[in-house]
């Protein structure tokens, strides 16, 4: 999951939701797919929880001098 896009990501998401939803997985194979979304629900927000700070970084420059740098992660 490293490196993946976000849409990506939500898009296999989505995906186990509807797997687990269906009701048609065996129990072991729905712990699998419940344990994987989980995994997955954790890199989406880490992502959201990036951009904010990237937009939260251009809106805080004065008036007129709006750059871009690079989000040093934490």
């Amino acid at each position: 999951m490293a490196q993946e896009k976000f849409q990506d990501l939500l898009k296999r998401l989505e995906k186990i939701v509807e797997e687990l939803e269906s009701g048609k997985l065996p129990l072991e194979d729905s712990l699998k797919r419940y344990e994987e979304g989980v995994k997955l629900s954790v890199a989406c927000a880490k992502l959201l929880e990036t951009a904010q700070k990237k937009i939260e970084v251009l809106t805080k420059r004065e008036p007129g001098g709006f750059s871009l740098e690079e989000l040093k992660e934490e």
